[in-house]
Order: C-alpha cells, then structure tokens, then sequence
C-alpha cells in the first residue's frame, strides 16, 4: 500500500511518518474490530537518539511502545533475549528499505527490489549487516567495519552482480554500517 501513498513515494523526511500513520491507522481499526485495548510496537529507548518521523505517527495514533516506556535501550533488550535463549537476541536490525534511498529521490518498486536482490546477495556471502544505499547510478554498501576487508576481498564478485543490477559504480563506505545514515543530522 506504501507505493499507492503519494507522501511516501515523493520520498521527503516525513515519508516514515506518512507509512506509519497509515499502518498504525489500519492496526487500530483491527483491534477496534478485535476489541484489542492497544496496538503496541517494538520501539525501544535507544530510538530517541536518532531521527524517527514515525514516532509522531505513533504518538498521534495512541500506539504503546512497553520496550521504550521500560526505558530499555538495545543492548539491553538483545541481553535479556540472550538470557531467555530467543534465537532472535542477535538479530541484525531490520529498516525499511526505503530507507536506503535519499530523501528527495522517489520511490518505486524496482528501486526497492534492486535494494532488496543487491542485499540480499551481500548477505549471501555472509555479511551480517548490510546497507546498500542507492543513489541511482551508483550505490554504497555499508557493512560492519570490521567486515570491510573481507568485503574487498571479494569486489570482482560483487562488482559484478551489482553491475548487473544497473549500479554503473559501486562504493564501499569506509565508516562502515550506520544506523540512519541518511538521515538529517
């Protein structure tokens, strides 16, 4: 349904706000249906650092977020899910894919599926976390820094599948993978 909302897919710094409200709109309606008191998401404290649009939707819409209101920042949420031995503890984290395209540059379903193929091939080779920002004509990857020269190792292979994917350039962000790396600072 994002692809069918204008707001998104102009692609400016509200977009998280424009899917949010939507979705969170339609969650409430279901629990309304459900007669389910709260719809409640998975925001945690360490989010209020960076910038999240979406929050507002959130806030708006009466969406509870227990893990933020706890006052629990990521590492310790991945710690607790450690000692209860959830297989999701070490779970890399997990942004919209429209967060890999630069506020400005609109959106679109094949740019989505070539974020989501290009990382997925990434993955492939054993990367944990991977970003592949795509600024059109080329992209950035961003991995862990400490994966950076195994990820050099191996630039012909993923030169030139990315390559194929329509990048005509391929770059390496030497600072690594950053959460909101596109964001405003």
């Amino acid at each position: 349904r994002e692809l069918d909302n204008k707001n998104f897919i102009s692609n400016n710094f509200l977009r998280c706000y424009y899917c949010k409200k939507e979705l969170f709109a339609r969650l409430n309606n279901l629990a309304g249906k459900f007669k389910i008191n709260y719809v409640l998401d998975a925001s945690n404290f360490s989010d209020r650092k960076d910038f999240r649009p979406g929050s507002r939707a959130k806030k708006k819409l009466g969406i509870r977020s227990p893990l933020e209101e706890a006052g629990l920042n990521k590492e310790e949420i991945r710690k607790l899910s450690k000692n209860f031995k959830l297989n999701t503890w070490n779970k890399p984290a997990l942004a919209c894919l429209a967060s890999r395209i630069p506020y400005g540059k609109r959106i679109n379903s094949r740019l989505l599926k070539r974020i989501e193929r290009s990382e997925a091939y990434l993955k492939n080779l054993g990367f944990k976390q991977v970003r592949v920002r795509d600024y059109q004509d080329f992209c950035r990857i961003e991995v862990f820094k400490k994966e950076i020269p195994r990820l050099l190792q191996k630039r012909k292979l993923i030169t030139k599948y990315l390559k194929k994917s329509g990048y005509r350039y391929i770059t390496v962000d030497l600072q690594g993978y950053r959460s909101g790396s596109l964001n405003p600072v």
